[in-house]
């Protein structure tokens, strides 16, 4: 077994020889180094009520004393997603069961990059120090994170990375709409065909969304998913990625109350349907407009690994 680390100690650890090939440096031809040989991924929790959680980084660390986020370097072959939740469970000990990724964003220096995972807290997560990288785990106020001594590389992010951690998207569904864009028989028995329709989104939904389809910038995100159902449908029932609402009568009315509680709440809502009256009162309640269209192209062609690879 190793020593245990001290945080405070500002002597850098032993090597362990069963290390991680990923754990070394990688240089530029400028000589600036960073860590990670595969690169590296960290995450930041975000609740809506405590802030973000924030680590005090182990004074042997690089830039120790420093305010930054759980994270490390990825193993070979490791997704960011991945990478980032790993490495917030050895460090915080998060859960992946307590977190819900939001979005990722990328930065990228040729030889290296480091992907920030976003990802919203549940209420039963409680951060924990698991080891010696850690001097403290803290939940801080977005408006005061940049008042922290923050690590050089955090400082030049955050305020890119404020926005999304402001920004929590929902895309509403027009269920009925959507089903009658594709002429696969589905007037035969809708409730059916409505369930294809939910089983479709749901797999669809740990791919994410490119942000340029959501004219958000980041690099894909992992939006809050509402499908309206209305009339034989109205049974469907709904899955833990995908909320299913029952129009109790006109389904065009049940989408803009949604939409406007939505927007209410302050996330940034689209309501997916092809019905120009319809898409003109979603803009009305504050929401943006996707076309049935956009929906088929992104469940019949997932360009991104999914959520939990």
């Amino acid at each position: 077994m190793e020593p245990r680390r001290d945080p405070h100690s500002h002597l850098p650890p032993a090597l362990s020889h069963h290390r991680n090939p990923g754990d070394a440096w990688v240089y530029n031809a400028d000589g600036e180094r960073f860590w990670g040989r595969f690169g590296a991924a960290g995450l930041l929790a975000v609740h809506p009520r405590k802030g973000v959680l924030l680590q005090h980084r182990a004074q042997w660390s690089h830039h120790g004393g420093t305010w930054g986020i759980p994270g490390g370097a990825l193993h070979e072959d490791e997704a960011p997603l991945a990478g980032a939740l790993r490495e917030a469970q050895e460090e915080a000990g998060i859960a992946p069961r307590d977190v819900r990724p939001r979005t990722s964003s990328q930065l990228d220096k040729e030889v290296w990059t480091y992907t920030t995972v976003i990802a919203d807290a549940s209420d039963t997560l409680e951060p924990r120090m698991m080891d010696a990288e850690s001097i403290q785990l803290r939940w801080t106020p977005v408006d005061e994170v940049g008042l922290m001594p923050l690590h050089p590389a955090f400082a030049r992010s955050w305020p890119g990375l404020v926005e999304a951690v402001r920004t929590r998207p929902r895309i509403i569904v027009d269920l009925a709409n959507v089903m009658g864009s594709v002429p696969d028989g589905w007037w035969r028995d809708r409730a059916a065909a409505a369930s294809r329709w939910i089983a479709q989104i749901t797999d669809a939904v740990p791919h994410g969304v490119a942000a340029e389809d959501l004219t958000l910038t980041g690099h894909r995100w992992f939006p809050q998913w509402t499908a309206v159902v209305e009339g034989k449908a109205r049974q469907t029932a709904g899955t833990d990625q995908v909320e299913v609402v029952a129009a109790p009568s006109s389904g065009d009315d049940a989408v803009v109350q949604q939409a406007a509680e939505s927007t209410a709440r302050g996330e940034r809502c689209w309501v997916v349907t092809s019905d120009r009256e319809l898409q003109g009162r979603a803009r009305d309640a504050g929401a943006s407009a996707l076309s049935a269209g956009w929906l088929l192209k992104v469940l019949g062609t997932p360009s991104s690994p999914p959520l939990h690879g």
